[in-house]
């Protein structure tokens, strides 16, 4: 009399067994998809000046960076624009015992690798110690990876920023306004396909 039930229970068994042999070979042959998060260590150098944008926050000043560079993901240009405070703030972040630390507030930015894929990223923390008697600035950013477009769509992870930036030219006040930066990127990143998955699920 229970013979309907068994057949049932059988009939479920059967389906998870199906379901569960269908995703263990997908994620066989995507194995980028169900990857754990992956070491990302890349160098740069490039440029840093005021942005032409504008973010209107408070008592800060916009600037950007353009740069460029190699690592765990590929060649790769970089640029950031963020909003710093114009005055500094106490902070334990700076060694130097001249260095003045000046945070940023705000920022975003965009890695464009030699595939055409673009990584986006939101800056979660971090700013600038200047030592304005050696005239040099050491930089630490924490950036959210907010996805991107092509093997970087379903992207995730951290990336902090180190770098070292140096006066090239200064205006007529004598003040400072274009660097040349030089720095890595580190930190984690999962959901990172592989050209080849990319381009099966087209």
């Amino acid at each position: 009399m229970r013979k309907p039930e068994v057949q049932m229970k059988h009939i479920v068994t059967m389906a998870l067994m199906l379901t569960l042999g269908v995703a263990s070979v997908y994620a066989q042959q995507h194995p980028a998809k169900y990857a754990q998060q992956h070491p990302v260590k890349m160098v740069f150098s490039g440029t840093g000046a005021a942005s032409v944008v504008n973010l209107h926050m408070p008592n800060t000043i916009t600037s950007e960076e353009n740069i460029a560079g190699n690592g765990t993901l590929g060649p790769f240009t970089f640029r950031n624009i963020r909003a710093s405070a114009a005055t500094p703030e106490p902070s334990s972040t700076c060694s130097g015992p001249n260095e003045l630390f000046f945070p940023s507030v705000a920022g975003a930015g965009v890695f464009r690798f030699q595939d055409g894929s673009l990584l986006k990223v939101n800056l979660t923390q971090g700013g600038d110690c200047i030592d304005f008697t050696a005239l040099v600035a050491h930089c630490t950013f924490t950036f959210q990876i907010t996805g991107g477009t092509g093997r970087f769509k379903d992207a995730s992870g951290d990336l902090t920023l180190t770098e070292t930036d140096l006066p090239v030219l200064a205006d007529a006040l004598h003040n400072p306004v274009f660097f040349a930066d030089t720095g890595e990127f580190t930190g984690t990143v999962s959901g990172v396909a592989r050209e080849a998955d990319r381009q099966e699920e087209q």
